[in-house]
């Protein structure tokens, strides 16, 4: 979580509000009785957004359902305190287009004849925000490199290879598409 907090905090502490561009939007939160500077960024994307994509589960950074993308670095935003997220750029799974080649990839993986990639869904969201950000930064990971971001996800219905399967191709994807433009 390094780089997370900082000068912003004080100064949004300060102002009495909080800004968080989410998903390309600005937006404003004043300080009031839900929103504080305990307030994390979990509960102003789900409760004050209606982001429900991002999911809570463990509340203590240890599962990454709620993983989302914080200027390209994916986060556990129950792990991020609204006041840190000031001034930064946040996006959810509601955020990412439909044709995402991560999305598709792990609808994809949904389909017979491939090891699944989502049974009950639940952690899907947390798993397709670290999947993108990976490849955002690395379009080409290795496996080791896929597994290893992956890491701090847990997937209770145990999909785990189903999901490093759609990373995988969700960069075949990425390439694939840059070849064509």
């Amino acid at each position: 979580m390094s780089g997370v907090s900082g000068p912003d905090s004080l100064v949004a502490a300060q102002r009495r509000e909080i800004r968080i561009r989410v998903n390309g939007a600005w937006r404003v939160f004043p300080f009031g009785d839900d929103l504080g500077n305990a307030t994390t960024l979990s509960y102003v994307l789900r409760e004050k957004l209606g982001f429900t994509g991002l999911k809570v589960s463990c509340d203590e950074g240890a599962c990454g359902a709620c993983t989302v993308i914080m200027d390209d670095k994916a986060v556990l935003s129950c792990m991020v305190l609204a006041v840190q997220a000031d001034g930064h750029d946040v996006t959810t799974i509601e955020g990412l287009p439909k044709d995402d080649p991560v999305v598709e990839a792990f609808a994809e993986q949904c389909e017979p004849g491939y090891g699944t990639a989502m049974q009950c869904g639940y952690c899907t969201p947390g798993f397709v925000m670290t999947a993108r950000a990976l490849l955002n930064l690395n379009p080409t990971p290795t496996l080791a490199e896929v597994k290893d971001a992956l890491a701090g996800n847990i997937c209770r219905c145990g999909c785990y290879a189903g999901i490093a399967q759609a990373v995988m191709r969700a960069s075949e994807k990425i390439v694939a598409r840059r070849r064509a433009v």
